[in-house]
């Protein structure tokens, strides 16, 4: 420092009429623990007090241990902690060791908590299911080829407390607002992800998860949520199953109310268009350089259940929130809590980021054509009814799958679904207005149930309505797709003529071998085949689309043992490879809440035609029924899992 510039001066505490200005607490961890009880001496700041006889606290005692009435009464008793927790708007009791004996008539003493419950869902199967249960089924492949993955929440497990805790400190969210649910959910949103803030967990769709883990390969929260508190650096890798499956996680955890939600055919990226644009040349061929948008096959977001004072009447209870990051939201990758009500009724401009979520389930696809000479594009097909095409999510108590699409939109074609529609766009969605008449040709591909490495035949169906021949010229594209509906490579081209006599249906047949996909498959199997065609005597634009998703091949986990608390039993996985190519750089994993930590092991090489067998140990650490949960994953397979149910006793 030069001698010309005067020394630093500590600024001077500003205080505001008495308070002390420091900044707002905003961390669970480096707070002083707080006392259970503030003990006052006898003499006070005006002098002794009057002579009467006092009451003196010896000891305040929470009830907090599992087998006291507190924790059951509150349902907390599956937390693995030794600290009191408490749900919301809730008696609980402490009991209270006095100097001498307590005398009613006499002595003053009161202790009274007011708290309102903004979270509370009342209904008693739904809040078991949505607050307490620790096994979770997320549903992903195609709404009508669906398929099922179990997951380990494991909002009671050692340690997931303190991690949803630290999530907040992370985040640097006071305290103070930490009892507001909107606020919280829409902080964890941000948060659940690593754009912008070092949240929990890295996104990747690229197929290459060379330095971290593989997001098909994961079985649960804990060891994700575990290994973030710990290193305090963002866990690698996530899609969108394992944000939404984590985020749910930390919301059951904290007491609110929260579900997993598939949306099946979700529009991303349109910026609140309700438009998925598909160029077609002026053959009616895919014009893929042009076609930037895309259609995921599916989307998992979660549901959180809460009252919204901040809305009209109405507008609480189910709330999306969405921890993808997809879109900024107020500068920061995040989404919600958007009201479900709102956005079934087409109210989307209430708070927060309800337009990007009614896109998602009310987006039409237009299937424009271009004209070569000036480039112009022509409406030549509108399908209304492709995306959010099925929105599911668990049945409580049951491991099956309830159909709640009628909660985010109305029928297709109803007069409700009209006026809602008429409501967003005076919120600003734009729409295609154009109606193109509907072609006197129907195309459809049916249903097909493909197993990984099966060759397989791909129909065509056509139907001529009309009193007159006709004549198709088509297109058939087969591609492999991440589930995101990026392509990633294409492996099967076709371009056949149909000749159709009138009110003649005839059927297309082309055989698809497994050599021409396995080797360029990605991700999670998933083969998108699409079909256009362009009708020679009208002009008019055929299309149909299918996602196949391949099946794969099953776990099997056996458990052995007596299921008694504390008593060690045995889980046994096995794998036989069923393809004629070796399986290389393989991960097994295993876990169960209440019972088995998550526990991984790595196999280099499993031949074609040959078996693994992998037998842990564990003990169960609490009684009740519970799951045992376990995957495989490596480059050339993913999606492979298996489970297995008991009931620990006492």
């Amino acid at each position: 420092m030069s001698n010309l510039e005067p020394a630093a001066q500590p600024l001077p505490q500003v205080s505001h009429r008495g308070r002390s200005a420091a900044p707002i607490a905003s961390s669970n961890a480096e707070g002083e623990e707080v006392p259970e009880f503030d003990s006052f001496g006898i003499i006070g700041p005006r002098g002794p007090p009057p002579l009467r006889e006092f009451l003196d606290i010896w000891d305040v005692n929470m009830l907090r241990r599992p087998d006291e009435v507190n924790t059951p009464q509150h349902s907390t008793h599956l937390y693995a902690s030794d600290h009191l927790i408490v749900r919301r708007g809730q008696e609980f009791q402490l009991k209270v060791t006095f100097d001498r004996p307590y005398k009613p008539a006499d002595d003053q003493f009161a202790v009274e908590f007011i708290i309102g419950d903004s979270v509370f869902l009342d209904d008693d199967d739904e809040r078991e299911e949505c607050v307490l249960n620790e096994v979770g089924v997320i549903y992903h492949g195609a709404y009508d080829d669906m398929s099922e993955r179990p997951w380990n929440f494991g909002q009671f497990d050692y340690g997931v407390l303190d991690a949803c805790l630290f999530i907040m400190d992370k985040a640097a969210m006071p305290i103070t607002n930490r009892g507001d649910a909107i606020k919280v959910a829409r902080k964890a949103s941000a948060m659940l992800n690593s754009h912008d803030d070092d949240g929990v967990l890295v996104g990747n769709w690229s197929g290459d998860y060379t330095y971290g883990v593989a997001p098909t390969s994961w079985t649960g929260s804990t060891e994700i949520l575990l290994n973030y508190s710990s290193s305090k650096t963002p866990v690698c890798y996530a899609q969108c199953w394992v944000y939404a499956a984590v985020f749910n996680t930390f919301l059951r955890c904290l007491g609110i109310p929260a579900r997993v939600v598939t949306n099946f055919y979700s529009a991303h990226d349109n910026d609140g268009n309700l438009k998925t644009d598909v160029i077609l040349d002026e053959n009616g061929r895919i014009d893929k350089h042009r076609t930037k948008d895309s259609i995921w096959n599916y989307h998992c977001w979660n549901e959180c259940y809460m009252s919204r004072p901040d809305l009209p009447q109405g507008f609480g209870g189910w709330q999306a929130v969405d921890a993808t990051p997809q879109e900024t939201s107020d500068g920061m990758y995040r989404c919600g809590p958007a009201s479900v009500q709102a956005i079934k009724h087409g109210q989307i401009c209430f708070p927060f980021d309800a337009p990007f979520v009614f896109a998602e389930v009310n987006s039409d696809v237009v299937f424009y054509s271009r004209n070569p000479r000036d480039g112009t594009l022509e409406p030549v097909k509108v399908n209304s009814s492709h995306v959010g095409r099925m929105v599911v999510t668990k049945v409580p108590g049951q491991d099956a799958r309830r159909d709640i699409t009628d909660q985010y939109k109305f029928p297709e074609g109803s007069p409700e679904e009209r006026t809602v529609l008429e409501k967003a766009e005076e919120y600003g969605c734009h729409r295609e207005k154009a109606t193109p008449p509907e072609a006197d040709v129907e195309l459809d591909m049916p249903l097909m149930e493909v197993r990984v490495g099966d060759d397989f035949e791909l129909k065509l169906e056509f139907n001529n309505t009309s009193d007159q021949a006709r004549t198709v010229d088509v297109y058939v594209s087969g591609n492999v797709v991440y589930y995101t509906g990026v392509t990633s490579s294409e492996f099967l081209f076709k371009t056949p003529r149909v000749i159709l006599d009138p009110k003649k249906a005839e059927k297309l047949v082309m055989e698809v071998r497994s050599q021409d996909y396995m080797r360029k498959l990605v991700e999670q199997a998933n083969l998108h085949f699409i079909a256009t065609g362009k009708v020679k005597e009208t002009g008019q634009i055929i299309t149909s689309m299918r996602v196949v998703t391949l099946h794969t091949p099953k776990l099997s986990v056996e458990v052995s043992g007596l299921a008694k608390v504390s008593e060690e039993m045995m889980v046994t996985v096995e794998f036989t490879n069923p393809f004629k190519f070796n399986l290389e750089d393989v991960y097994v994993r295993v876990e169960g809440p209440g019972v088995m930590p998550p526990k991984y092991k790595h196999y280099s090489l499993i031949t074609a035609g040959s078996s693994l067998t992998w037998t842990e140990g564990f003990t169960p650490r609490r009684a009740g029924p519970t799951k045992l949960m376990a995957s495989l994953d490596c480059a050339a397979l993913r999606q492979v899992y298996g489970q297995a149910q008991l009931t620990v006793k006492p």
